[in-house]
């Protein structure tokens, strides 16, 4: 798949300032899936043309998932798709952010811009104005049969789309990273609420506008109902205060900061599950060393199709809290976070070397459900939070393990409450900051 950025007017050269991409030297980049490769086409006073080149690797795709002949028969290689933004992201980040150093002022001005999308999955074009002209873009695109040797199979849904605007560069950018996605039905990625935060803060000052913004924003979530609830809501400014708390927002943020506390760098996150920890830790530039472990396959690869992990550097591996795993040494600090009560009971006193002894990591935090908080749970079933419970730990219980496990293996625990508590059952959440001692 191909997209051209071109420049005209005067000095055009600097389009190589702006991008932060040498006109005079091709580059090639890594993606999770293939590789991007940034050239120049033309090089002129007048008029010059960067080009951004990705090559993915359908079988790639279809690694460690049980698939059959889709997963390596299919149109991610040269259609316009996700892949675009993701590598719009990666090699054009800075551009995107509006950062030009010395040729910020040219960076802050509308310039005579036209980009060209080879091959972008167009099902209906009668949209293709409705989502570019209120962006101030003239545009052209071309159309082809489906296959000249069979016409009657009528034309193809893919389109080769110019558009053309006097625009600044990092809005053009912005444009194409959030509307490439709106036409391409097949996300590479997991859509979840880390997308609504995509979508705004790349919509920023012309998505609230747009005429087409619900649409935008459907297509750009997966038509999932709830996110574009939430988006148009944000975007409409009908929710005028950020939405209260989850307790496992106020969990993680707690952990984060608690990491932070102590200088851990290195962090390892032990059943990390889907990864939503790993994605607060992977963008906050304290920590040099991220990584996700997890029993379940499965979850480690909807981890891995999430956007914001699959394009960090974060390693992955599947492994199991109750056997010794040479992989788990070698950090700052190991997070166990809701997962001891997933353990049998007779399991414990092995996780417990596994963890304390062998790992031995000089931080560690550990966080599992109060018992006696379930009180405000209605219909709990087997008085646990969740079915895959194999137990939970009153307050009292909790800390008499964490104290002992302290004791046992050289470390100091420190108990800690997170969520609202009330004064006779305490938080929700229940902590321990086990440190080594001096």
């Amino acid at each position: 798949m191909l997209l051209t950025i071109t420049y005209t007017g005067k000095d055009t050269q600097h389009l190589g300032y702006l991008l932060y991409k040498n006109p005079h030297r091709p580059q090639a980049f890594d993606l999770t899936h293939g590789k991007a490769y940034v050239f120049y086409t033309e090089i002129s006073d007048e008029r010059t043309t960067a080009a951004l080149l990705l090559d993915i690797n359908p079988i790639d795709l279809a690694r460690g998932k049980q698939s059959g002949l889709f997963d390596y028969v299919n149109d991610r290689p040269y259609a316009a798709s996700s892949f675009m933004s993701t590598a719009i992201s990666k090699v054009f980040g800075t551009a995107l952010s509006g950062r030009a150093d010395d040729f910020q002022a040219l960076s802050d001005s509308p310039i005579n811009l036209t980009a060209s999308i080879t091959m972008l999955p167009c099902r209906d074009t009668d949209k293709l104005p409705k989502i570019f002209e209120p962006l101030k873009y003239s545009l052209s695109y071309e159309t082809f049969l489906a296959d000249e040797n069979f016409s009657d199979w009528g034309i193809s849904k893919y389109v080769n789309l110019t558009i053309s605007g006097k625009v600044r560069l990092c809005d053009l950018l912005k444009h194409l990273y959030v509307l490439i996605p709106v036409f391409d039905r097949q996300k590479h990625y997991w859509v979840g609420e880390e997308e609504i935060e995509k979508l705004l803060r790349h919509g920023e000052n012309w998505l609230t506008e747009h005429p087409e913004k619900e649409y935008i924003a459907a297509q750009y979530l997966n038509r999932q109902r709830r996110l574009v609830n939430i988006a148009i809501e944000r975007l409409t400014g009908e929710i005028t205060e950020k939405p209260p708390k989850t307790l496992n927002s106020e969990r993680l943020e707690k952990i984060v900061s608690t990491l932070k506390e102590f200088g851990a760098r290195k962090v390892i996150d032990l059943g990390c599950g889907e990864g939503n920890l790993l994605k607060l830790l992977v963008k906050d530039r304290h920590f040099t060393h991220v990584t996700g472990v997890d029993v379940s396959d499965a979850a480690l690869q909807r981890a891995r199709k999430d956007y914001s992990l699959a394009e960090s550097e974060i390693e992955l591996f599947q492994g199991s809290l109750v056997y010794k795993d040479a992989r788990f040494s070698g950090y700052d600090a190991a997070c166990v976070i809701e997962v001891v009560e997933h353990l049998d009971i007779s399991r414990i006193s092995t996780f417990e070397r596994v963890l304390f002894k062998f790992a031995n990591p000089p931080l560690i935090i550990i966080t599992t459900p109060n018992k006696e908080y379930n009180t405000h749970y209605e219909k709990l079933g087997n008085n646990l939070r969740h079915t895959d419970h194999r137990f939970e730990w009153t307050r009292a219980e909790f800390v008499e393990w964490a104290e002992r496990t302290a004791e046992s293996f050289g470390y100091v625990v420190k108990i800690l409450e997170v969520g609202e508590a009330d004064e006779i059952h305490g938080a929700p959440t229940q902590m321990g900051v086990f440190s080594c001692k001096e």
